[in-house]
């Protein structure tokens, strides 16, 4: 158990930033237990409207101009400190992961494909 936390992409065309569910998706990145992370993701979902009271196993899309903002906080370490039953604890050692994932998205996003985040805990 714990918190797993997903970044994947569709092609297809999504009608809202939170809340959807694709059809089809293709995993970009894994992270498990990053905290951090997740909190940064949940400021994320809500302020795009997400409605769910648990931000749990909801969608929220990642554009060009939150991947800006995802690395200046990651560069600056600047992620939301997150904590929650099983979710673990960030660590230094997340910061490559995290920017090798905004590498990629960007390079998704370039491919017209839209990147968004889900977990499950």
């Amino acid at each position: 158990m714990g918190l797993d936390m997903y970044a994947s992409t569709t092609s297809e065309t999504i009608e809202s930033e939170v809340d959807f569910k694709p059809e089809e998706a293709n995993e970009l990145h894994y992270w498990r237990k990053h905290p951090d992370l997740h909190g940064w993701m949940e400021e994320l979902y809500y302020s795009k409207g997400g409605a769910s009271d648990c931000f749990n196993c909801v969608t929220v899309t990642l554009t060009l101009e939150d991947l800006d903002r995802l690395e200046k906080a990651v560069r600056n370490q600047d992620l939301p400190e997150t904590s929650g039953f099983f979710f673990g604890q960030s660590c230094d050692e997340d910061r490559a992961g995290d920017l090798e994932f905004i590498a990629k998205a960007r390079s998704a996003i370039g491919d017209g494909k839209t990147v968004f985040y889900d977990s499950w805990w």
